[in-house]
């Protein structure tokens, strides 16, 4: 990997920390609905054997 185009890696790294602080917000954002979600589930798993 090089760095023939500063500019670019740049924008890389501002896309890949964009698309970082999205995902963390909508984990804060979803965070009780995912856990209830994951709660359901291992329920379900552990009724299930």
């Amino acid at each position: 990997m090089g760095f023939k185009l500063g500019n670019k890696s740049g924008m890389e790294l501002v896309q890949v920390a964009i698309l970082v602080a999205i995902a963390v917000a909508l984990g804060l954002i979803f965070k009780t609905q995912i856990t209830d979600f994951v709660n359901r589930t291992f329920e379900g798993l552990s009724n299930f054997s």
